[in-house]
């Protein structure tokens, strides 16, 4: 059982490692779990709030929810992670892992590219953090990015990446809290993709 109490987040409540296979963490009242499949319907429609909830919508280029009817062959089986947060037994946050090079970048994502991936594990792309807004602020994305950032390293990845847009602030500024920095911009539909990276090791 581990503690992250050098988060670059602070609180009176630590994130607690409880089990390692499955990873279980505890911050709080909040429970972080990997993902089940009968966790589908209420995932997916925690992804489509969080993006109604910055103006972002199918045919924009940037939005896209394929990968979800695909969890295990993306996250689960193919050297990722898939995490939900519980409060009270209800979903209430998410986050995942997918190897980087599973889902092709930009605007490409739009179009639900796959492909099953080379034999060396380098980079990772952490997606899909969304807290239900009623439940913003209270440090649960900082929990999630933290478990997943310990799932990565774990894994054995070298770099982690991301991308987010400039209609997503709370969440680039939230990245950039734990250390990501930016390596480019991307403008697809009218909407500025940024895509940002650190290191692992």
């Amino acid at each position: 059982m581990t503690t992250s109490e050098d988060a670059p987040w602070q609180g009176a409540r630590p994130l607690v490692r409880v089990a390692d296979e499955p990873p279980e963490w505890r911050f709080g009242e909040l429970r972080l779990r990997r993902y089940h499949p009968a966790d589908h319907g209420v995932v997916l429609a925690l992804h489509r709030e969080g993006l109604a909830q910055v103006g972002l919508r199918p045919g924009d280029g940037v939005y896209y929810d394929h990968d979800f009817f695909r969890m295990e062959d993306i996250y689960l089986r193919n050297d990722g992670e898939f995490l939900v947060g519980e409060v009270d037994g209800g979903i209430v946050a998410m986050g995942g892992l997918r190897r980087a090079d599973l889902v092709p970048g930009g605007h490409a994502r739009a179009f639900g590219g796959f492909s099953l991936g080379g034999g060396k594990l380098d980079a990772v792309e952490m997606v899909r953090l969304r807290v239900l807004p009623a439940l913003q602020r209270r440090g649960y994305g900082a929990a999630m990015v933290t478990a997943l950032e310990q799932r990565a390293a774990e894994l054995g990845y070298r770099i982690l990446r991301a991308d987010t847009t400039e209609l997503q602030r709370p969440a680039l500024a939230l990245y950039r809290r734990f250390g990501w920095t930016e390596t480019r911009r991307e403008t697809i539909g009218g909407i500025v993709n940024i895509y940002i990276e650190k290191s692992l090791r």
